[in-house]
């Protein structure tokens, strides 16, 4: 069967992808290595936040097909690659999945197809990894097929902004390619911004999450300053928020997760280095200190638990909220998995407690789910909020809780009641 658009990777980017492809009314074909995850779609199953077990029964009923049959992507007129480019053992982007995924749409490349790449990369991938693989048997881009770079600018569990309205940027490897495929976008994107080539649309991802990266550094350096000095900080953000302009307000935490802040910038300052020699400071710095910020985290805890005469060593830990990311259940990347870890090397009996996550692994061992929450709260040495989900009552945890560390400020703060 042909099909408008066959994706390749059907994870937290392909999938809505996908969906709002199939809602525009094109003919879409979804291609993954995993069976599970084929035939949890093909039966109607959604396994990532944004997408509901319904939503995958209406892709299914407009036409969509899940499959792990590379075959099927020779009868797309467009491919779109969204598979993941974790950081390599040296710290740099680990374009495997890429170049597997290339070398597969290589095999079944035709004259006039459009082939985009979304994954996030460092500047340059498009044309110096994705380019030459696809010319491999003989079509040239930019003549015989058009190629393409657009970053994903997915935000699991937004609910303002999703695929439709969030303006798409796309850059091609010529003029007509970055007219192709800004024609492809258009059918189910509202705003569509061409840069001038792929390079620009790789940097342009590339400097979003830096930016976001260092404004967070930033506040989680003031975080320990001013808890130094004794000055809430919570209150001084807000107070900096009523500026209605030049000021944009980020929040301190302990440590960044997901798949784009802790691992895209690094993207950035690797290719500066690899290929100017010198560093991107302002990146590396950025690292250092969200880097620390689960070692800090930890120690707090262990201070307060000191004030109260307690040992880390035997004292019972409950973290509440350990997704990386407020109200869904991605745990990528999650700095809860470094406070725990470090908080049981001092000897702590760590146990959690998150409403969208059902078992947590932290290493080699599961850390034990607390049942009845209102019941731990009381019964934990010190209660920790890691992650502020929507179904966390700060009023009620403060007022249970014998001690609260509160990473994300949900809770009053009192003479029990300490915020990052």
């Amino acid at each position: 069967m042909a099909a408008d658009l066959a994706v390749i990777g059907l994870g937290y980017v392909g999938l809505p992808l996908a969906q709002e492809a199939s809602r525009s009314g094109l003919t879409v074909l979804g291609f993954d290595l995993n069976p599970d995850v084929v035939d949890g779609l093909n039966a109607g199953r959604s396994h990532v936040d944004d997408l509901e077990d319904s939503d995958v029964e209406s892709m299914l009923a407009a036409g969509f097909t899940a499959t792990t049959d590379a075959a099927g992507i020779a009868s797309a007129s467009t491919v779109v690659v969204c598979v993941p480019t974790p950081l390599s053992d040296e710290g740099g982007p680990d374009l495997r999945a890429v170049i597997s995924a290339c070398e597969t749409i290589a095999a079944h490349l035709r004259p006039g197809m459009l082939v985009i790449l979304e994954s996030t990369t460092y500047p340059g991938t498009t044309d110096e990894v994705v380019r030459p693989i696809l010319e491999r048997g003989g079509l040239v881009a930019g003549a015989d097929f058009h190629l393409a770079f657009s970053p994903e600018r997915i935000d699991p569990g937004n609910p303002t902004f999703g695929m439709r309205n969030t303006p798409k940027v796309v850059g091609g490897q010529t003029p007509a390619c970055t007219a192709r495929a800004a024609q492809f976008y258009r059918h189910f994107v509202d705003t569509v911004v061409e840069a001038r080539g792929t390079r620009e649309a790789e940097t342009a991802k590339l400097l979003e999450n830096t930016y976001r990266h260092i404004n967070i550094a930033l506040v989680n350096e003031m975080a320990m300053f001013c808890h130094e000095l004794d000055i809430d900080l919570w209150d001084v953000i807000r107070l900096a928020s009523s500026k209605p302009f030049g000021f944009q307000p980020f929040y301190p935490g302990p440590g960044v997760g997901g798949h784009c802040i802790p691992i895209d910038p690094n993207y950035l300052s690797h290719n500066v280095r690899a290929r100017l020699g010198y560093p991107f400071r302002f990146v590396e710095l950025a690292q250092e200190i969200n880097a620390t910020m689960p070692t800090y985290t930890a120690q707090r805890i262990q201070n307060m638990l000191n004030r109260d005469g307690k040992a880390v060593n035997g004292s019972t830990v409950l973290l509440l909220g350990v997704t990386y990311k407020q109200d869904i259940a991605d745990q990528r990347e999650s700095p809860a998995v470094p406070v725990a870890r470090r908080l049981m090397a001092l000897g702590a009996d760590v146990v959690f407690h998150d409403p969208h996550v059902a078992t947590w692994r932290v290493d080699n061992g599961d850390l034990e789910r607390v049942p009845d929450l209102d019941a731990a709260i009381a019964a934990a040495d010190i209660t920790v909020v890691l992650q502020g989900h929507s179904q966390y009552d700060g009023e009620m945890i403060a007022k249970k809780a014998g001690r609260v560390f509160d990473t994300r400020g949900i809770t009053p703060v009192s003479d029990h009641v300490e915020h990052l």
